[in-house]
């Protein structure tokens, strides 16, 4: 799809990653709705970016914001499922509240919002559906359990959602960042990574969401190939993967992940 001339409805609009996403697809013409919890930070955003870009507040926990979204909504061309709340952690630590908000926002959120968003377009028989994931959605590591259901299952809602769309002339794309710097929740959390580990800038990861869309993309990673490698790895020998992550102080890393997140859930 040609992005220039059309509408996009971007959720998460207030992070870094997602003030990215916004940045690069108003550089490729399409005109955007910001959507998140925190309308102070979105205005200085559609400011900056001018024409007619609109804010809308919302919060992806609260199914009537949900609803209230998708009705004022309906005629976006396109949708970046971006919102995600930080879930890293043994389980145990969670409340059943903060399981469900988790749920809500990183899982139910996208899905409701490609039912009611994807209805329209299915009529108009264009648009796409983008749903950034994470390769926490490929491979899953400890302190992990909550945040990669919610991001495992956004890759297999996508890649059934794509069969079931293509015929109907809408694209459907994951984007699946990895380590990212200078923004989002390994930045936010204040974690430092091992010096092997590479990582991706915010950019990186909007470049990722317009090259799904504009060629229409089932899947995009955007991690360096030394990290893309290492997932496959996990992908095809998890149990010898698990192994090596604990000898490479993978656990460290996620308990200063769950520390770091502790007070965002």
């Amino acid at each position: 799809m040609i992005i220039a001339g059309r509408t996009a409805l971007l959720t998460g609009a207030t992070g870094g990653i997602g003030q990215a996403i916004a940045r690069r697809l108003h550089r490729a013409g399409a005109e955007l709705v910001l959507t998140g919890r925190r309308t102070d930070v979105l205005e200085p955003l559609a400011a900056e970016l001018g024409g007619a870009t609109r804010v809308l507040g919302a919060d992806l926990a609260d199914r009537a914001d949900v609803a209230r979204l998708a009705a004022a909504c309906a005629d976006v061309d396109i949708l970046v499922a971006n919102a995600a709340l930080p879930a890293s952690g043994p389980l145990l630590d969670f409340s059943l509240e903060e399981i469900d908000r988790a749920l809500e926002v990183n899982l139910r959120a996208p899905v409701a919002l490609s039912r009611e968003l994807g209805a329209a377009m299915v009529e108009r028989g264009s648009g796409h559906l983008v749903f950034i994931s994470s390769l926490a959605g490929k491979t899953a590591t400890p302190g992990s359990s909550l945040y990669s259901a919610t991001k495992y299952g956004l890759r297999g809602f996508g890649r059934a959602l794509r069969a079931d769309m293509a015929p109907l002339g809408v694209g459907v794309s994951v984007v699946f960042p990895g380590f990212i710097r200078d923004a989002g929740m390994f930045h936010d959390a204040g974690v430092e990574l091992p010096s092997y580990v590479g990582t991706s800038t915010p950019d990186d990861v909007a470049e990722g969401v317009r090259d799904a869309i504009e060629r229409d993309r089932g899947e995009v990673d955007v991690a360096p190939l030394g990290v893309r490698a290492g997932v496959k790895f996990a992908e095809l020998a998890p149990s010898l993967s698990d192994r090596l992550t604990e000898r490479l102080g993978g656990r460290g890393v996620a308990d200063q992940m769950a520390s770091g997140q502790a007070d965002k859930r």
